[in-house]
């Protein structure tokens, strides 16, 4: 559930009209719901109560540092893939034993500051990695967590640009290299190699896949008898786009407690998508309709520069008026919503049926709180959107608008082309 909803034909975030935020803040601009963003965290927290993970959100979703900062006040931990969001996460005020960094490419000086910032774990995922982290521990004579990412061959119904878990991504390693990378925890004297870790995939709706998955690598360990303190089963947890039915926190949690709690370990969750997904919409404008001989398209101001999901990934969004007019029902007609960018795959949805809507209208995109700003861009010279979050009756803007001056930051002209 979240706190988007209509009353009187009208769109409102929690206790506000959307319109009304769109008369103060230009449009496009994502708009964030507080109250669904800590409901979902804490659904998550009770649903698996009786282990007691450490539930670390997947700042890869959504980075906005109010939006972090509100989970990690209300107790949560954060999972970081670059030196960038180690940075947010330390401006959210994260407790450092609640920080663990995956990734396949951590850069050295990246390495060294999670180091010094005293994080849980690093998420290994190559023997490469593995000796470079040696090298930055033993160089600051520090011991160092690790958990290695073991890819466990699963292949979980996704998109295949988002399915991590199969032997020909890049992510994690065997069943062979890590029985032998735990067998030589000796090369690593400044490591300690006491977890381990896996992600699958993002937007799966089945606990099957989770199962499957677990239960490979609880094999693995008790058959080369290999102990951890440690599991991390991930994140990914899909959520309502359009017709699915996921699964929801206590139906997961009680297919996957009874396996991992006999192991005795501690366990941490990755979710992303299933705390930020449905806790944000992509408000924009329509700027004009055009009708063609084959169909009618809907312009608006927001394009794949600031949700790219759809163009990317053939992404299904839900697109509704701000205002749904009271005969919506006979003017409705099949329509394409698309951006101003200049691509053929600038689109927001296709052949949706919608009320008849018009130069000046607002409409909102739901279900945009995960993967939309943290992947937006300046394409086409367009500065990105606004970030606003709403707290009951009041709203805040948690980031501005980009202006033409931010798109140029840091370009400079050479002497010889002036």
């Amino acid at each position: 559930m979240h706190k988007f909803t209509f009353r009187d034909n009208e769109l409102y975030c929690e206790d506000i009209k959307v319109s009304d935020i769109a008369k103060k803040v230009p449009t496009p601009f994502y708009l964030y719901s507080y109250g669904t963003l800590i409901d979902h965290y804490r659904k998550l927290k009770t649903a698996f109560s009786a282990i007691n993970p450490l539930i670390c959100f997947s700042m890869k979703s959504n980075s906005n540092i109010a939006v972090v900062r509100a989970l990690v006040k209300n107790g949560a931990g954060l999972d970081v893939v670059s030196g960038g969001e180690l940075y947010r996460a330390r401006l959210a005020g994260v407790d450092p034993r609640k920080v663990v960094y995956a990734g396949v490419g951590k850069k050295r000086e990246e390495i060294i500051e999670a180091i010094d910032f005293g994080i849980l774990f690093f998420n290994a995922e190559s023997e490469d990695e593995l000796e470079e982290i040696q090298r930055c521990a033993e160089k600051y004579g520090r011991k160092v967590n690790v958990a290695i990412r073991i890819n466990p061959d699963v292949i979980p119904k996704t998109h295949h640009y988002i399915t991590t878990g199969k032997g020909e991504t890049k992510f994690g390693l065997d069943f062979e290299t890590a029985h032998k990378i735990f067998n030589m925890r000796w090369r690593y004297p400044n490591l300690r190699i006491k977890g381990v870790h896996i992600h699958i995939g993002s937007q799966i709706t089945d606990a099957l896949p989770f199962q499957e998955a677990i239960r490979k690598v609880i094999d693995f360990l008790n058959s080369k008898r290999i102990e951890i303190e440690y599991f991390n089963i991930g994140g990914g947890l899909g959520i309502i786009y359009s017709v699915e039915n996921p699964q929801t926190a206590k139906s997961f949690a009680r297919k996957i407690i009874p396996l991992i709690k006999k192991m005795g370990v501690k366990v941490i969750l990755e979710p992303g998508r299933f705390i930020s997904g449905n806790s944000g919409i992509l408000v924009t404008r329509v700027i004009y309709t055009k009708r063609t001989p084959r169909k009618k398209f809907v312009i608006v101001d927001g394009g794949m520069s600031d949700l790219i999901r759809p163009s990317l990934y053939e992404a299904y969004h839900k697109i509704v008026p701000v205002k749904v007019p009271h005969n919506s029902s006979d003017t409705a007609e099949r329509v394409d919503v698309v951006g101003p960018i200049c691509e053929s795959g600038d689109f927001l949805g296709k052949d949706r049926l919608m009320p008849q809507v018009g130069r000046g209208d607002l409409l909102a995109v739901m279900g945009a709180g995960a993967y939309g700003f943290v992947m937006s861009s300046n394409y086409n010279s367009r500065p990105r959107p606004s970030e606003v979050m709403a707290m009951g009756k009041k709203f805040y803007i948690v980031r501005r608008h980009e202006t033409y001056k931010d798109l140029v930051r840091g370009e400079t002209i050479p002497k010889v082309l002036r």
